[in-house]
């Protein structure tokens, strides 16, 4: 194995963390920016209305593409394993 290997398996497992985690990530940053808007312009300050909703909308989000993320790291594997595999 050389380093331009290495360096293609590091890209490639770089990149499918960025697609799996992104969505995750956009849901929680809108759900936080909203609730946020909504306490400015509510004057609400309390905590747990922070965190409730980004919470449920995150594990939703995750329910919801749990089968595009398992497709992405199974990707990943099978090129790694191949990779091992062809010496």
């Amino acid at each position: 194995m050389n380093e331009t290997e290495i360096f293609e398996i590091t890209r490639d497992a770089i990149f499918t963390l960025l697609k799996v985690v992104s969505p995750i990530v956009c849901v929680a940053l809108v759900v936080g920016l909203i609730v946020g808007i909504f306490q400015a312009l509510t004057q609400i300050q309390e905590m747990t209305l922070a965190f409730v909703p980004k919470i449920l909308c995150v594990f939703l989000a995750l329910v919801i593409l749990f089968p595009f993320m398992y497709n992405q790291m199974q990707t990943l594997s099978d090129s790694l394993f191949s990779k091992i595999a062809g010496g």
